[in-house]
């Protein structure tokens, strides 16, 4: 009697001692599912930004700086500014503000330098040109972007980036009080779209957090430059 019932005894010693690691296993496929779900949502925010919306006569756009390379605008920087020039000759934005700081990578110009000195090369005018020579991220842009046009009296203000930026592109200004504003953005011929939307998503990711800390007043608006 007293074999028999340690017998019955050691199935739940057994199952005492696996059930942190039965823990464990399931708090890790939580993870994993939501870390699925919320790469999937931040990809539909992403690709769900709408580019065929007509975009309305403005004041000024705001073009969000990109990577130099020699101290002339890399192709992805470039297709924005071809986007911007397109705008700019349609009549759409009377001038442009050009927004990006010196870079890391051992540039002399500051993006919106390189910007500036492409479009003057393409037939823009330097008095509808705008620099914001400070700005090292978009929230710096936007924000930097937003002191020059209340300075200039430009209200009405246009966005211009790509669209994997653009929806994160529009929460930051939202945030910042831009008001009553467009985004508008171009596809890239150029940049890798699986590497370019991952990165995005870290980015995006990140922003979200900050977001999150600042409505909790954890976290201050200068800690953001």
């Amino acid at each position: 009697m007293i074999a028999a019932s340690k017998r019955r005894s050691s199935p739940r010693k057994r199952t005492k001692k696996a059930r942190p690691w039965l823990l464990l296993f399931r708090a890790a496929a939580w993870l994993i599912c939501a870390g699925v779900f919320w790469f999937g949502y931040l990809l539909w925010l992403i690709n769900g930004f709408d580019t065929t919306k007509p975009i309305a006569k403005a004041d000024a756009g705001i073009v969000l700086g990109a990577a130099l390379w020699n101290d002339v605008p890399s192709p992805a920087l470039k297709e924005r500014l071809d986007f911007a020039y397109e705008l700019i000759t349609l009549g759409k934005v009377d001038k442009l503000i050009l927004s990006g700081g010196l870079g890391a990578n051992g540039a002399t110009k500051t993006e919106a330098e390189g910007m500036r000195d492409y479009l003057i090369a393409k037939g823009i005018t330097e008095d509808k040109l705008l620099l914001e020579n400070a700005s090292t991220s978009t929230y710096e842009n936007l924000l930097n972007s937003r002191k020059i046009a209340e300075d200039g009296k430009l209200k009405e203000l246009v966005i211009i980036t790509h669209d994997y930026h653009a929806a994160r592109a529009k929460e930051m200004a939202g945030q910042l009080d831009y008001g009553d504003f467009q985004v508008a953005a171009t596809k890239s011929k150029v940049l890798n779209p699986v590497f370019n939307e991952a990165r995005e998503v870290l980015a995006f990711t990140k922003w979200k957090l900050d977001l999150a800390l600042l409505t909790l007043g954890a976290r201050s608006p200068d800690s953001m430059l």
